[in-house]
């Protein structure tokens, strides 16, 4: 599982010089329910979960949006980056979205602040760089190693019924 923050609230970034932006608490309350995707560099090839599906799970908090992606042992990508995350070689994320509500401040120092009020969310993707440098992700090898486990105990229970329905004699080895 991978899971962390694809958004942080209250914090301003710049996003070219004499231009900065912020995400409001609350900009992602109305999006949801949308059906979201998760994934690799925003790339929609490399799709790592989607919240249809139930692989990813995506909350909005006073401090972000928060989310976690159940990693697939089979998707070579998504293990590929589940093991780069896991050493910290990749360790951020973004999003992609619409804006449906901003405010824009001009400022005396003739700088401009967007602060997003709310958005309309497509797609959080774990990248290597992302726009907002405060978001993170970190690996989570336990949930991992337990579904490994739960797939071989599935796969031992599988084997074992289709031995006695041909009538060969089974013992339990564990």
């Amino acid at each position: 599982m991978i899971e962390g923050y694809w958004a942080v609230c209250g914090r301003e970034t710049e996003l070219w010089d004499g231009a900065y932006e912020e995400i409001a608490p609350g900009a992602f309350n109305n999006t949801l329910t949308n059906d979201i995707r998760a994934l690799i560099n925003h790339e929609t090839r490399l799709v790592l979960g989607r919240n249809k599906s139930g692989t990813l799970d995506l909350r909005a908090d006073s401090y972000g949006l928060w989310g976690s992606v159940k990693i697939n042992p089979n998707d070579t990508d998504a293990v590929n980056l589940y093991e780069r995350v896991k050493r910290g070689d990749v360790d951020q994320c973004s999003f992609g979205f619409n804006i449906v509500r901003e405010l824009t401040d001009w400022r005396d120092d003739g700088t401009v602040k967007w602060t997003i009020q709310e958005v309309e969310l497509h797609e959080v993707s774990v990248v290597t760089f992302p726009a907002y440098e405060a978001t993170g992700v970190q690996a989570r090898k336990a949930e991992v190693e337990q579904h490994r486990q739960r797939q071989l105990q599935q796969r031992k229970h599988q084997l074992k019924e289709r031995l006695k329905r041909n009538g060969t004699k089974t013992t339990d080895a564990g």
